[in-house]
């Protein structure tokens, strides 16, 4: 299960920044995840909420903004939104999508401080 090492990876990273402000707990971490990210959103929570324990992000919340997939159809010249169901082709026109914009976000966007 990688989402325990990603939950880690976010306590270390909001560690250092209360330790670069000189605060003594963070009460909430804000993280947008893309819906291609791999990560299971309810996994990470659950180890987000055992990998905090004995941290100063003990009794913290995890707010998860989902970010939905948006593709680039070449053929219509815009971004349109996609989901995984429709195998990445433009829910406009059909044609085959050429890049995803957004969706495989794993980003800490937030901490709330104390």
């Amino acid at each position: 299960m990688h989402e325990l090492s990603i939950a880690m990876s976010i306590i270390d990273l909001a560690e250092e920044e209360i330790e670069k402000r000189g605060a003594t707990h963070v009460s909430a971490v804000h993280l947008k995840l893309g819906l291609l990210s791999g990560v299971a959103k309810d996994a990470l929570l659950s180890s987000y909420g055992l990998a905090c324990e004995g941290t100063a992000l003990a009794g913290s919340s995890l707010l998860i903004e989902e970010v939905p997939i948006v593709a680039y159809c070449d053929t219509c010249d815009a971004p349109r939104p996609v989901s995984p169901i429709e195998w990445f082709v433009c829910p406009e026109c059909h044609a085959p999508i050429s890049r995803v914009l957004q969706g495989k976000e794993l980003q800490v966007v937030g901490m709330e401080i104390q």
